[in-house]
């Protein structure tokens, strides 16, 4: 992992919006059936919002923003990066 992508994981962490932070008090600590998430964890180029390597699940919170055209496209690219790396 890059610093790069380090340090802008740990400020995203700190600045997550309300949405975020009260999915993250659900998830945090193994809550949920025992699975451990990370929060704003790095994954190749990307920083996702929620991933439990042990489901190999990632959960993205997504505002109004993500209904743009152009910010819709990024998105789809990101998730078949996602998806492709995740059957690796």
């Amino acid at each position: 992992m890059t610093p790069l992508r380090t340090d802008r994981a740990r400020k995203l962490r700190q600045s997550s919006g309300r949405a975020e932070e009260r999915v993250w008090s659900a998830l945090r600590g193994g809550r949920i059936d025992g699975h451990k998430f990370r929060r704003q964890h790095p994954i190749g180029p990307y920083v996702v919002d929620f991933a439990c390597d042990r489901s190999r699940l990632i959960i993205e919170i997504d505002g109004g923003v993500h209904q743009l055209d152009e910010v819709m496209a990024r998105d789809r690219k990101r998730q078949q990066a996602l998806e492709t790396s995740a059957g690796q």
